[in-house]
């Protein structure tokens, strides 16, 4: 073709043409930056992956403290190895599993310290020689000049390392000691099978209390020497078992100065973790298996796609790809796992899971998964039943088929509850009601006196206000699942104790608060005081708990007197400035007056203002956390990522709606921060979202076209959104004064 020739209107017209065929065909894994969250307190996992993969392979850093609970911080220049297990965004640091370090010259028994690093065999390593995407890691290590690439499958991590041309002594270290924060061996071992295969296990206690992990390390060529140290000491032999043990592997050279490392996990035996090893990686293509997890990755990512400014995809993308690091599989390719019971379960009919949040991911991510991921939401039920079955309750915190009873209340209940109403079946449902009654059936902090429809006096049990909140969402999940079921009594009982939360709410101060067995308010009290773990709240204060009524927001505007006062108090919350105090909770970050962004019990907080008929603040405080917590950069988290639900919030909010009421099958309307989403959904669906004149001045909705039609209403329904179909949002710089405002175009609570 010759250009010269062309118009300038076809000129212009082609070149238009060209970008929207560049942006239909672009891969979205180009738009995931891992490293984003990194640093301060996000606490994510940096490290290649697949989407809800059992191995998380990445590199560790020197241990540094609170901030370091992945194992990894932006702010460190030291790798101590790369393991194959990580959690992402906890507020508790564990696993680190099989710590990995390639190496040469004299060997080095023992890590090292930051600031003595040539007295260990950790390496500084500088971001410039860092590359972190979906599904790939590599690193230059300083010390050794050794190229680090990492990728992965569901079950295996793949480890390829490029030495110098020149290089003296090549081996590589293998610790089954390291861990990352409060992760300890109690006993591991080393068997060497051939020349070029190791098989072991690692038992380790930590956050969880007993993990137990088998493994198969398969190298790329012969090795020339294996040596086992156990405390330090040489061993004899090459099948050796202690609580501390590590090993060195000798090369007499490395061929083509490349040696591959592959590494298979399983939570049953080295036989599966050898079967894992066969059917998910048998051959040696590098290349060809970062190829095959970046497709991965693509394929999930692909179940939306947006159009939104370059910054804003980078977001939005490695929001929804942080989504998808937990739950992750907890089992073999033969479906074998170990349960909770610690007995192996052999060829499940589901997918067993673990990394479950629970605290944190009732809120958004898991209702996201009901959306995109409607393949996983049976496993995921289907894992707390089994859960349920070996430990006698559903799960709280789950990690590594233990229970940690890490935060307060039974949130596994609206998981199951809200995949149940949303018309998934393909889960036990007498034992799935039988499992969420016996959750609020307990005799265990305070669920006792809630069984006698009684307040939790604050003199008897700790953090009472935040536990009676949240038992109150988990028991009006109870009553919506009983009235599905014809269970009459149980749907009054249960609907009786979802409204306890009145209990605690003082009508003289506003506030909710401490109330003592005698009756009396504890005193003295302040609104803005915070004390970790050691007050009547869970990490926060009376402002960020007073809202924690998702279930019934019509309720708490009729405690506050109408819409007015409860705007007026909803205001002040976003102004008053916080003064926590010393003993404050670090995850109360992200702040916006009294607001915590940075900690999920508040993340419903901005759209309440829909239920008082003023969504257009909700819409400016949407844009202003976007603007203020959420960027492209190492610290681009205000907190704690938790296992997706900070990012969940984002990809919700990024589309223009939340799950305010995590089971009532509604989304509250916000502000898009996209142009135009289209959600690919099973069959072939797809529900598509054109933003019309979308700005940074044109935040306010005007009014909304459902399928063609005006759509009045401040929500919309999950149904809706899964049939199909299309929604046209028109935008505008001033409030709307008619959509979303009447009294019937509000949300409602309890539907």
């Amino acid at each position: 073709m010759n250009f010269k020739k062309l118009t300038p209107v076809l000129f212009t017209a082609l070149l238009l043409s060209a970008n929207v065929h560049a942006q239909k065909t672009a891969h979205l894994t180009q738009f995931v930056d891992p490293i984003i969250g990194s640093a301060k307190h996000g606490h994510v996992f940096v490290g290649a992956n697949v989407p809800f993969g059992a191995v998380q392979l990445g590199p560790d850093n020197v241990f540094e403290g609170w901030d370091w609970c992945s194992g990894y911080n932006y702010v460190s220049n030291t790798i101590t190895g790369f393991s194959h297990t990580h959690l992402s965004g906890t507020g508790i640091g564990d696993l680190g599993d099989i710590s990995i370090m390639p190496a040469s010259g004299e060997t080095i028994l023992q890590k090292g310290k930051k600031g003595e690093e040539d007295k260990g065999y950790l390496s500084t390593f500088s971001h410039e020689n860092e590359v972190a995407k979906a599904g790939y890691y590599s690193v230059l290590l300083d010390k050794y000049k050794i190229k680090v690439e990492l990728t992965a499958t569901e079950r295996v991590g793949f480890h390829q390392y490029t030495f110098p041309k020149k290089t003296a002594t090549p081996h590589v270290i293998i610790d089954l000691i390291e861990g990352i924060g409060w992760d300890k061996p109690v006993n591991a071992s080393f068997k060497q099978l051939d020349a070029t295969t190791i098989v072991g296990h690692r038992n380790s206690k930590g956050w969880a209390n007993d993990q137990r992990l088998y493994f198969v390390i398969k190298l790329s060529q012969p090795l020339q020497k294996f040596s086992i140290y156990s405390d330090d000491k040489l061993a004899k032999g090459t099948d050796v078992s202690g609580e501390k043990i590590k090993a060195v592997i000798d090369f007499a050279s490395v061929k083509q100065n490349q040696l591959q490392i592959k590494v298979a996990l399983s939570p049953v035996s080295t036989e599966n973790a050898l079967l894992n090893l066969k059917t998910e990686l048998p051959g040696w293509d590098f290349t060809s298996t970062v190829k095959a997890a970046d497709a991965k990755w693509e394929k999930e990512l692909s179940k939306v796609k947006i159009d939104a400014s370059a910054n804003t995809k980078k977001v939005f993308y490695t929001a929804l790809y942080h989504t998808m690091v937990a739950p992750s599989l907890f089992n073999d390719v033969n479906k074998d796992y170990l349960g909770t019971d610690k007995k192996i379960h052999h060829a499940a009919g589901f997918n067993n899971l673990t990394t479950f949040s629970l605290w944190d991911t009732y809120r958004a991510a898991n209702p996201l998964y009901t959306i995109l991921h409607q393949d996983k939401v049976n496993d995921v039920v289907n894992t707390m039943l089994a859960i349920y079955k070996e430990q006698g309750k559903l799960p709280v915190w789950h990690l590594m088929g233990n229970e940690t009873n890490t935060m307060v209340g039974y949130h596994a209940v609206p998981v199951v509850v809200d995949a149940y109403l949303k018309g998934y079946r393909g889960f036990d449902v007498n034992l799935a009601y039988e499992a969420v009654k016996q959750s609020a059936m307990q005799k265990t902090d305070g669920i006792d006196y809630i069984q006698k429809l009684k307040y939790i006096p604050a003199d008897k049990v700790n953090e009472s206000v935040a536990k009676a909140l949240e038992y109150a969402i988990d028991d009006y999940c109870i009553a919506m699942f009983a009235k599905s079921l014809g269970k009459t009594d149980d749907y009054q009982y249960f609907s009786k104790r979802a409204g306890l939360y009145a209990q605690y709410f003082d009508q003289d101060v506003q506030f909710m608060r401490g109330k003592l067995a005698d009756g009396k308010w504890k005193s003295p009290f302040s609104p803005v005081a915070a004390k970790h773990r050691e007050d009547d709240y869970t990490e926060g204060n009376a402002w960020q708990y007073t809202w924690l009524v998702p279930q019934d927001v019509e309720g708490l505007i009729y405690l506050f007197g109408g819409d007015k006062p409860f705007v007026n108090k909803l205001d002040s919350l976003f102004i008053v400035p916080a003064d926590l105090g010393k003993e404050s909770s670090p995850d109360i970050s992200g702040l916006i007056g009294n607001y915590a962004q940075g900690n999920e019990p508040g993340h419903h907080i901005p759209y309440l203002y829909a239920y008082a008929g003023q969504p257009w603040k909700t819409a400016d405080l949407i844009r202003k956390i976007d603007h203020d917590f959420y960027t492209s950069k190492p610290d681009g988290l205000c907190g704690n990522e938790d296992v997706g639900q900070m990012s969940a919030w984002y990809v919700f909010s990024a589309l223009g709606f939340y799950p305010v009421n995590p089971a009532n099958g509604a989304y509250v309307f916000g502000t898009p921060l996209v142009k135009n989403a289209t959600i690919n959904l099973p069959n072939k669906k797809t529900f598509d979202i054109n933003v019309i004149d979308n700005s940074s001045e044109n935040k306010y909705i005007q009014r909304i076209l459902l399928n063609g039609k005006p759509y009045t209403k401040s929500f919309i329904l999950h149904k809706t959104i899964v049939e199909g179909g299309y929604m046209t949002i028109y935008m505008g710089n001033q409030p709307s004064k008619l959509w979303g405002i009447s009294a019937s175009d509000r949300p409602v609570s309890g539907k």
